[in-house]
């Protein structure tokens, strides 16, 4: 299947469903941090949604945050590694994630195309797996698939703003119970409340580390290599190998973190 690059309509379409509550179930909601999933979705696939307040954040920061990659490994402490592959366009490029999981599991890895768009007072962020020749699946991870992932960064205030982040993966495997509640009721709030704190913390790590370089921004800073989407496929879930990790249980090990949601 060809590689499609988001237009405007697959924006507004992310952003309605961001805002939207119908189908929605909630799942957590403590603090400033909710969780929805939604009610149809199978224990597989399943697809989360959440929302966090960020009082002391403006929406540019957080989009900034989002983007940049040198700044996510201070922070993001399931990402096992990150880097970018090549861009597309001034607004679309290919990418890289893999990130640990809950032990015993098998670690997980993604190809996928992001696009981005500001849009007013909005940011948006979305992308999906695809497939890249030059980069197969890995011999010690899972190749998993985004369906649709993004985020939607609304300025709601002089320093404030709220985030969303929706998320559709197929993890290419049975996963036991235990690991679906703990993505609603402990990883997933966590991963926020991180997303949260770097943001307080960046515009001072990024005035000591290339304080005008934002690519993301200023398409002209982009120095990746040049790809076509002709050399890209999207990434079906069906042609990547399944594992069956369903009979595995939770170790038992102390989350200090995961305590604090």
């Amino acid at each position: 299947m060809p590689v499609q690059i988001p237009d405007d309509s697959d924006f507004t379409s992310f952003k309605e469903q961001c805002e939207s509550q119908d189908g929605w179930i909630p799942r957590y909601n403590k603090g400033a941090v909710t969780v929805w999933c939604r009610g149809e979705e199978s224990r597989t696939v399943q697809k989360l949604k959440m929302r966090i307040v960020c009082k002391d954040v403006t929406a540019e920061t957080l989009y900034d945050v989002l983007h940049d990659t040198s700044y996510r490994k201070k922070w993001d402490t399931n990402m096992i590694d990150t880097y970018d592959i090549g861009r597309l366009t001034v607004n679309a490029d290919v990418g890289y994630y893999s990130w640990k999981c809950p032990s015993p599991l098998k670690n997980r890895d993604f190809v996928t195309m992001r696009s981005w768009l500001p849009l007013g007072s909005d940011y948006l962020i979305i992308n999906y797996s695809v497939k890249h020749p030059q980069y197969p699946p890995k011999k010690d991870y899972v190749r998993a698939v985004s369906l649709q992932t993004g985020y939607l960064i609304q300025a709601s205030g002089a320093n404030c703003c709220t985030l969303y982040y929706l998320t559709q993966v197929d993890p290419k495997g049975s996963l036991p119970k235990w690991v679906v509640n703990r993505v609603s009721q402990f990883v997933a709030p966590k991963a926020m409340k991180k997303i949260y704190k770097a943001s307080q913390k960046y515009p001072e790590w990024k005035r000591k580390h290339n304080p005008n370089l934002k690519p993301w921004m200023f398409p002209e800073q982009n120095t990746l290599p040049c790809i076509s989407v002709s050399d890209l496929t999207v990434q079906r879930a069906d042609s990547l190998e399944n594992i069956d990790e369903s009979s595995l249980s939770e170790e038992k090990t102390h989350h200090s973190d995961d305590e604090e949601t």
